[in-house]
């Protein structure tokens, strides 16, 4: 529900489909507002599924000089790209992940913690695994894919999209990942404003403070939200973050 007032200290923005038009690009109004927030000191992070080499430039361009959350909590860096947290899959059982996406004949993404695999590697004991991606329109092999992946308790399956899944160890997240981050901070968790539009944000949006979902949000997002904003191509990040901190 959402409140008259709220304290927000940090915001924690989602990027595709979120902070990023399907251009790829920042708006102007997005770009104006993080800046407006920022010069009343609230500090604005990016927390995403990306690994760093593909977010990094964006907070560089936008001097957010703060934290980032990337591989959905798989790793947590310093705005000087040192890394405070990592969180791994075990070689094993990435190889047995890799087979049933294989055996359905699903594209893959395999993120390391140097480089990113779209085909089966040599040896997968060779590389330290953050996660797991499966994409493909054919919503009954995702499914088939998520109940397999589902007996294996370890696992902490969401999605980037309606037509993907994205596997991380249990218990990462982006909201384990702000935790942190407000722990180095020293603010709390209702003093954060969390946007975002797919599950890979829901547990964000339901820990932080003001948890803000995208107006092209998945459905499960927006109802566990405690507001909708516009979506992603008409600066919804801009007008929460206008409503809510400016």
């Amino acid at each position: 529900m959402v409140k008259d007032n709220y304290n927000i200290k940090l915001i924690a923005l989602d990027m595709d489909g979120t902070l990023l038009r399907s251009d790829q690009k920042v708006s102007e109004a997005n770009r104006k507002a993080i800046a407006d927030a920022m010069s009343k000191g609230v500090r604005v992070m990016l927390s995403t599924g990306r690994w760093l080499d593909t977010c990094y430039s964006y907070a560089e361009d936008l001097e957010l000089g703060t934290y980032l959350v990337t591989v959905n909590g798989g790793e947590i860096w310093t705005a000087s790209k040192e890394l405070l947290e990592r969180h791994l899959h075990d070689p094993k059982s990435m190889e047995e992940m890799w087979k049933i996406g294989n055996e359905l004949d699903v594209w893959m993404w395999m993120v390391s913690t140097d480089q990113i695999y779209h085909d089966r590697p040599e040896d997968f004991y060779d590389h330290e695994w953050l996660k797991i991606g499966y994409s493909s329109e054919d919503r009954d092999k995702l499914q088939t894919i998520r109940k397999k992946l589902s007996a294996n308790e370890s696992l902490e399956i969401t999605n980037s999209l309606p037509t993907n899944l994205e596997v991380n160890p249990v218990g990462v997240n982006k909201a384990n990942g702000i935790e942190r981050v407000c722990q180095e901070l020293g603010i709390g968790l209702d003093a954060v404003m969390a946007v975002g539009d797919s599950l890979n944000d829901l547990k964000m949006l339901e820990r932080a403070g003001l948890g803000v979902a995208m107006g092209n949000g998945q459905d499960r997002v927006q109802h566990a939200a405690d507001y909708i904003t516009d979506t992603n191509e008409n600066d919804g990040v801009a007008q929460a973050i206008e409503r809510f901190v400016l």
